[in-house]
């Protein structure tokens, strides 16, 4: 039996194939289907467009606007970047993360500044950078709607916007994947192999490298995917491509080489102390609550509607237009990605847990594209023009629910009592913040003229150290640093403490310097701590002078 390509009517399905006999067109290849879709008939419907462009005015607003002022991870970020060169690789040796982004944010901030709108601009310009090329990739893959729905889906995604409105690398990473896809897909699908394209490959390979640890993992199941490739190919003709993949991807490595050393020592003294590891399969309900709403208090629902999405997406097909039907040969123009977001995955996720280093959800920045893409393809696999419009509104609808909830959640407690230091404390005043990954955002919202100490190293509170983070925190004194902040206020400067006990490895430390520090003077409370309205949350007390 033969099988038939799909028909296509003016409908365009969003590049979801139409049964046209009972056999299913799992086996046409990914060049062929593209040909197929991208007609004059199959121009995507006006209303589609129109919602493609309220969801990208949307996800403008909100990737450029928010309430919150930074948290732990920007903060730190802000002063790494704006720290001298030769310090600023200093500060990432002992940070954990590669060198790029900061770079990019140390220039940033020398021409822009470093206030909060500024240094998250940079990441908003990354995220709008990314839409376009969004709408290429939907529309290489499933003709314009499909390109349409991709950008409206990026456009107004939770996980998107939080990254593009974040002074922080995530963003830029799903700008160089979305590079690194239409290259490959030049080469590979396109038939267009040549040299500077490959030069490309290799490039991006190497600056996501330089950007992101989990990036080892992306290249190395697209490596791996390609060497495969390479063993199966028929004959050289069908070989060289890959072949050229790989020596691209092994440019890329070796690119990275110098930074081996940093990244080495990194893995074996920084890790990830605040959060113990994480399963593969808690990794991945987290992935789809992010995708699907973030911190919302939807996200449940969000992640249900994104994983039905990426089934479709992957495995979907249009019998006609009341039905939609599962082929489990999988939709070819979506297999290599749907495939390469997996392995990537199940690589880092399953090499994270062995060796017992935590995961967080903005990791997956290096599958994201793959994810949006996919998805946009599951809502839009509808042969009924109005069905399909009302699948695609209802996603974008609840998605920039998310989007926009963002706008408006704070990150950080910490403005609100560096609000209330302001009215309170003196200049000389001592603020401890405990732990020392309060200081970073802490400092940057409390008033001037201050004197500010981070537990357990007694520093500045501008940087967190994670070289032996768990080993140094175990072996700290609470009593001793609370004798020696005693002595540094003397009988006339007041003692605050920022302080929370809910952090990792500081089990009872934090509680301990409260403790100390109440036997010489009385406490007061001036702001309680609140985990359920901010993601970073702290209490604030006051230790005056005894009288």
């Amino acid at each position: 039996m033969s099988v038939v390509k799909p028909s296509l009517t003016s409908d365009d399905p969003g590049g979801c194939p139409r049964q046209s006999t009972a056999v299913l067109c799992g086996g046409m290849h990914d060049e062929e289907y593209g040909q197929s879709v991208v007609t004059k008939e199959n121009r995507a419907r006006p209303e589609i467009i129109a919602l493609a462009a309220v969801a990208i005015a949307v996800g403008i607003f909100t990737r450029f606007v928010t309430r919150s002022s930074l948290w732990l991870d920007e903060a730190l970020s802000v002063n790494i970047a704006s720290a001298p060169l030769g310090q600023l690789f200093e500060h990432l040796k002992h940070d954990g993360h590669p060198p790029f982004y900061y770079l990019l944010l140390h220039w940033w901030t020398g021409v822009f500044g470093s206030g909060d709108l500024s240094v998250r601009g940079l990441s908003g310009l990354f995220g709008l950078l990314t839409l376009p090329l969004v709408w290429v990739i939907g529309r290489r893959k499933g003709g314009p709607t499909l390109g349409w729905v991709a950008v409206a889906v990026v456009a107004v995604s939770p996980f998107a916007v939080r990254y593009s409105n974040e002074a922080r690398m995530y963003s830029l990473v799903m700008l160089l994947v979305a590079i690194g896809w239409l290259l490959i897909d030049d080469v590979i699908d396109r038939g267009k192999a040549t040299l500077p394209r490959f030069f490309g490959i290799a490039v991006v390979g190497a600056v996501l490298l330089y950007t992101h640890y989990w990036s080892l993992w992306l290249l190395g199941a697209v490596g791996l995917t390609a060497l495969w490739k390479v063993w199966r190919a028929p004959d050289s003709a069908a070989r060289r491509p890959w072949l050229s993949l790989v020596l691209a991807l092994v440019a890329a490595g070796i690119a990275f080489v110098p930074w081996l050393p940093t990244m080495l020592y990194q893995a074996a003294h920084t890790g990830t102390p605040w959060a113990p590891a994480t399963r593969p399969t808690t990794a991945l309900a987290w992935t789809l609550a992010d995708n699907g709403g973030g911190n919302y208090g939807e996200r449940g629902l969000g992640a249900v509607l994104i994983a039905m999405a990426l089934v479709l997406g992957v495995f979907g097909f249009v019998v006609d237009r009341r039905t939609t039907a599962l082929d489990l040969r999988t939709r070819p123009q979506f297999r290599g990605a749907a495939w390469i977001a997996a392995f990537t995955f199940f690589i880092g996720t399953s090499i994270s847990f062995v060796a017992n280093n935590a995961f967080a959800g903005r990791y997956t920045a290096v599958i994201f594209p793959f994810l949006a893409v996919i998805t946009a393809a599951g809502i839009s696999c509808f042969a009924s023009r109005w069905i399909r419009f009302g699948v695609v509104a209802a996603m974008c609808l609840l998605l920039s629910v998310g989007a926009v909830w963002n706008v408006f959640y704070s990150r950080t407690q910490l403005k609100e009592l560096g609000e209330e230091l302001t009215t309170t404390a003196k200049a000389g005043d001592i603020v401890v913040f405990c732990p020392d990954q309060l200081g970073p955002a802490g400092v940057r919202v409390m008033p001037a003229g201050l004197t500010f100490i981070s537990y357990p190293a007694y520093e500045n509170g501008q940087f967190v150290d994670w070289v032996d983070y768990g080993a140094r925190n175990k072996a700290s004194d609470p009593a001793a640093f609370a004798g020696r902040v005693l002595i540094q206020a003397g009988s006339t400067h007041t003692v605050f403490v920022v302080w929370s006990d809910a952090y990792e490895t500081f089990e009872g430390k934090c509680t301990g310097l409260i403790d100390a520090l109440s036997t010489v003077r009385a406490p007061q409370l001036l702001v309680a701590e609140n985990g359920d309205r901010y993601f970073e949350h702290a209490s604030l007390l006051r230790f005056a002078p005894s009288s």
